[in-house]
């Protein structure tokens, strides 16, 4: 449930507001969407107190919403969101693509696919500065002269940045460089960093964990929401199954399920939903053809050079072919 304040409410009318509140033994969560005070009831009061409260001076109006998650849900925001990142909308009738190396391996390289990737048609440039890898001995990532090569090739060739973040103490660096802020499948559920996000005002892409639930996907995003920064995209990356044959499986019924169940846009990772560069074409069309706003995908120059995740690494040739085919998926269904 949540309660909407009129917009004349001052912090102190609020305030006192809260107290009454509290003397009800209703406890809420305050933040403030589009110049308005919001309150999220924690937990659930009865109709007596709902009524006694939806005839207060202050209250504008009581939203029910009984999902768990308040916010990322569709009864809080029937239209679909749009996030702006480098003059294009993620959410809307175009389709995104964000596309780069998994890391960042040097200033040529970086250079050398931004120029790639802008001319296939591509918005976004991604690339790791920062590499969560399973073995500690495993290349990390060049830090921030990675970030530094990253943001200086984007800015070149006028593309927006995505890169991960790892760490809360890494969020302030970071925030100089990227235009859109990677939390990837092992940290969906560090809530410490979903929390220091939420306060950030730059675009947040949450990937989903490789053992989630969708209902704690987006209870993960609603972290991100109650701290203030409505700008979340969510992204399927794939799932761990019983399938040998692929890293992961790409499950596609997410989309279509989230689809149903938030306003928030929906991007695809088929590069790590299914870890074979040679099935990566066809899972990119087939994300699209299910609803995904846009896509996610590992290109690198060179693949076969590349110091992390090689085997699912397309190359930029193929890259230019994967962006007029998905073209073509995306008109099919009434997108661009």
């Amino acid at each position: 449930m949540i309660i909407f304040l009129k917009k004349e409410t001052t912090l102190a009318e609020e305030k006192e507001f809260r107290k009454l509140l509290l003397e009800k033994h209703i406890e809420v969560v305050s933040l403030v969407r589009n110049n308005q005070s919001l309150l999220v009831v924690v937990g659930k009061f009865g109709d007596s107190a709902k009524k006694e409260v939806q005839k207060h001076v202050q209250v504008e109006t009581i939203l029910d919403i009984t999902k768990p998650y308040k916010l990322a849900s569709k009864n809080y925001k029937l239209e679909s969101s749009k996030i702006r990142v480098n003059g294009c909308n993620i959410g809307d009738k175009e389709i995104v693509i964000m596309a780069g190396p998994c890391s960042v391996e040097s200033k040529f390289q970086m250079e050398t696919i931004a120029q790639e990737v802008k001319s296939s048609g591509c918005h976004i440039l991604r690339g790791g500065a920062f590499k969560p890898r399973t073995g500690p001995y495993d290349f990390q990532g060049l830090g921030k002269i990675g970030l530094h090569f990253l943001k200086n090739a984007a800015k070149m060739h006028h593309l927006g940045v995505i890169t991960e973040v790892l760490d809360v103490r890494a969020i302030e660096l970071i925030e100089k460089y990227t235009d859109i802020f990677q939390v990837g499948s092992r940290n969906m559920q560090n809530y410490p960093l979903l929390k220091e996000l939420g306060h950030c005002r730059k675009p947040v892409l949450l990937k989903r964990g490789m053992w989630a639930t969708y209902k704690e996907f987006l209870l993960a995003a609603e972290y991100i929401l109650v701290g203030g920064n409505d700008k979340v995209i969510l992204c399927e990356r794939g799932i761990r199954t019983h399938v040998p044959e692929t890293r992961f499986t790409l499950d596609l019924n997410a989309v279509a399920y989230l689809k149903q169940e938030t306003h928030l846009p929906i991007v695809v990772d088929p590069s790590h939903g299914v870890g074979r560069a040679s099935l990566v074409r066809s899972m990119s069309k087939a994300a699209i053809a299910a609803g995904a706003d846009g896509l996610l995908i590992e290109a690198h120059h060179d693949p076969r050079r590349s110091v992390s995740d090689a085997d699912q690494a397309i190359s930029t040739i193929e890259l230019a072919k994967l962006v007029l085919e998905v073209k073509k998926v995306a008109r099919a269904v009434g997108r661009s």
